[in-house]
C-alpha cells in the first residue's frame, strides 16, 4: 500500500489541519482530499467516516464519523432544489454538480436503513482520447459507420461513461455531424468543435429517456448518445433509430457480449422475442465490454476489453438464439473481424508489459485457459 494511502488512513495527510468534528467538514474539503489522493469515489454514510475508493479499494479515512445531520448538510449543500425534491420523492437520485476551483462531480444519493447516503465520483475536466485511455483503436472504425447500435458495457465503475465521452470527443474532433446526448445526469461537458453537440439532461431538459429519444429522431441527428438503455421502450426505440439511419451509442450494466445480447432480448415478451432478434441482428454494430485492471506499476487502472463486432456468423447466432456459441466465435474472429475475448485482451496487455501475469489471471473469467496461453500453450483455434 502506498505512503499516500497510509497517510490518508492514518489521518495525517495534507491539508494538515483536519476537521476535529463532523460538523466542521465541508464538501469542498472532502473533494479536495479525493483529488489529492487520486481517489475515484467518495462514500458518505451515517455512522462511518468518509471513505475513498483508491485503485479499486475502499479506504476509510481517519476523519470524524458522520451523523445524519452532517451527511444531509454536505449533500444538500451542492444540490439544486429540483434534485432535492426528486430525492425526497423517490428516495434515490442521480445528479451532477460543480465546485469552483475544485471540479465537476457525479453524485448518487440514496436511502439505506432510513438514513441518507451518497457516492460521489469525479468527472475530469478534459476528456482523454482513446489512445491515452488504452482503449482498442478499432473503436474508431466502428464509430465511422453511419448507422447501427454500439453498446459499451461493464459493471459499475468500469469506465463506461469515460469511454462514451472519449468516443463523443473523437467524433466531435473529426466529423461535421449533429450529436444528441440524452443523459441522467449530464457528466462530461462537451464543447462544439467540428460537430454540433446537443446535451439534454433528464429532468432538466427532457422529462424522461423515452421522450428524449423520440424527440431526438425529429431533431436531425447523425449520432444519438444514450446514457443507458434501461427500459423495453427505450431499447425498442434505439433499435428502430439504428435501423433507420442513425448511429446510436449507449451503455448497459452487463458483463460481456453474450449477456448483453441476452439482456436486450430478455426484456421483451415471449411473442416479441423473434422479431427483436431479427432487429438486433440487423442493427447491432458491436458490443465492447470492459473491466478495469491494475497496471504493472500500480499507478492506475486500465481497461481490458472484450470486443464483439457484427459478422454473418454473429448475425446468424442471434437470429437462431445460439448465444452460447458467441464466446467461441469472438475468440476465433480476431484476425479478420478484429474481435477479441477478455483473455486475448489480457494476454496482449501482459505481452506489452502493461499488466502483470498475476493481475491478468486474477481478472480473467477463464483463468485456466489464460494460464495456458501465457505459458505458450493455446487451445486449437480455427472456425
Amino acid at each position: 500500500m502506498s505512503d499516500t494511502i497510509l497517510k490518508l488512513i492514518e489521518g495525517d495527510a495534507e491539508p494538515k489541519h483536519e476537521p476535529t468534528s463532523a460538523k466542521s467538514l465541508t464538501m469542498k474539503y472532502l473533494l479536495k482530499a479525493l483529488l489529492k489522493h487520486g481517489a475515484s469515489d467518495l462514500h458518505l454514510k451515517v455512522g462511518r467516516p468518509p471513505l475513498f475508493r483508491i485503485n479499486g479499494k475502499l479506504i476509510p479515512s481517519k476523519m470524524p464519523s458522520l451523523d445524519l445531520a452532517t451527511v444531509k448538510s454536505l449533500i444538500y449543500g451542492v444540490l439544486k432544489p429540483r434534485i432535492i425534491a426528486s430525492f425526497e420523492e423517490r428516495l434515490q437520485v442521480d445528479a451532477s454538480f460543480s465546485i469552483e476551483s475544485v471540479g465537476r462531480f457525479r453524485i448518487n444519493i440514496y436511502n439505506q436503513r432510513n438514513t441518507m447516503a451518497a457516492v460521489i465520483r469525479m468527472i475530469p475536466h478534459q476528456v482523454s482520447d482513446l489512445e491515452t485511455l488504452g482503449l482498442p483503436l478499432v473503436l474508431k472504425e466502428i464509430v465511422a459507420k453511419r448507422r447501427g447500435l454500439l453498446l459499451i458495457t461493464g459493471p459499475t465503475g468500469s469506465g463506461k461513461s469515460t469511454t462514451l465521452a472519449s468516443l463523443v470527443n473523437y467524433i466531435n474532433q473529426s466529423k461535421y455531424q449533429h450529436i444528441i446526448t440524452i443523459e441522467d445526469p449530464i457528466e462530461y461537458i462537451h464543447k462544439d468543435a467540428k460537430s454540433s453537440i446537443s446535451q439534454r439532461e433528464i429532468g432538466q431538459d427532457v422529462v424522461n429517456m423515452e421522450e428524449g429519444l423520440l424527440g431526438a429522431l425529429r431533431q436531425d441527428p447523425d449520432i444519438i448518445i444514450l446514457g443507458e438503455l434501461r427500459s423495453q421502450e427505450t431499447i425498442q426505440t434505439a433499435l428502430t433509430a439504428a435501423e433507420t439511419g442513425h448511429l446510436v451509442i449507449s451503455t448497459l450494466h452487463t458483463y460481456d457480449a453474450r449477456s448483453t445480447i441476452d439482456r436486450i432480448i430478455d426484456v421483451f415478451p415471449a411473442n416479441s422475442k423473434n422479431q427483436v432478434r431479427i432487429q438486433l441482428s440487423a442493427s447491432l454494430l458491436a458490443v465492447v465490454s470492459q473491466k478495469l485492471v491494475m497496471r504493472a506499476d500500480k499507478t492506475s487502472r486500465v481497461p481490458a476489453c472484450e470486443i464483439l463486432i457484427k459478422s454473418p456468423t454473429i448475425e446468424s447466432l442471434i437470429i437462431k438464439n445460439e448465444l452460447d456459441k458467441i464466446d467461441e466465435v469472438i475468440t476465433q474472429s480476431n484476425a479478420y473481424y478484429k474481435m477479441q475475448s477478455f483473455n486475448q485482451a489480457l494476454e496482449s496487455m501482459v505481452m506489452r508489459g502493461i499488466i502483470t501475469n498475476e493481475e491478468a489471471i486474477f481478472s480473467s473469467n477463464s483463468p485456466e485457459d489464460l494460464k495456458m496461453r501465457l505459458s505458450g500453450f493455446k487451445k486449437e483455434e480455427g472456425y
